[in-house]
């Protein structure tokens, strides 16, 4: 007897369908595919893993919870993400902390690879957008560190459009004079 291997692809629409049928297996595809994602952001929010990993997971049972709700029509991942804010937000008042960046994030990651040429350029552009006001670091990681369009952006952080413009440019321009003042090396390439 002979056996073919069978691929099929599933687009996330049809997981949220099987997912709103409380279907854990479509639900699991899901959460694998936004974790690390929703991690980071509970992360540079709160600056602390395991309140991070705590506020991810409530994330997305409260997504979970909530996908009855959800309209089908927007896209999930802005959806997810603005849940992930606003709870790791709650954390962060209930806890009284004050917001930072994410602080060498890919330092607790284990890497069973050699690491990447430029990992210290992107660890010392970290500390650059630390320098960064809070609201500021949390639009350029949402903006371009997870590469999201400026409306997907505009739901996650719950601002207009026009605003994750403004506050785009703004939050460059500062970064720069960062980098040109406190890290030159990086504005050399």
């Amino acid at each position: 007897m002979f056996f073919r291997e069978v691929h099929i692809t599933v687009t996330e629409q049809s997981l949220l369908d099987l997912a709103r049928e409380q279907d854990e297996v479509a639900w699991a595809h899901l959460v694998s595919q936004h974790q690390e994602a929703v991690f980071r952001l509970a992360y540079l929010i709160l600056g602390d893993a395991v309140e991070a990993e705590e506020v991810a997971q409530d994330a997305f049972v409260q997504a979970f919870l909530s996908l009855d709700k959800f309209d089908t029509e927007r896209p999930f991942r802005p959806w997810l993400m603005q849940i992930a804010r606003n709870r790791a937000r709650n954390r962060q008042r209930s806890l009284q902390r004050y917001a930072v960046a994410i602080r060498n994030w890919w330092q607790t990651k284990r890497m069973d690879v050699a690491p990447a040429p430029n990992q210290d350029d992107a660890q010392l552009l970290w500390q650059a957008v630390q320098q960064l006001p809070a609201a500021a670091q949390e639009l350029v990681y949402v903006r371009y560190f997870l590469g999201m369009s400026e409306a997907e952006t505009a739901v996650t952080l719950n601002i207009a459009a026009g605003t994750v413009k403004s506050r785009s440019h703004r939050a460059l321009k500062r970064l720069r004079g960062i980098i040109q003042t406190d890290f030159p090396e990086l504005g050399e390439q």
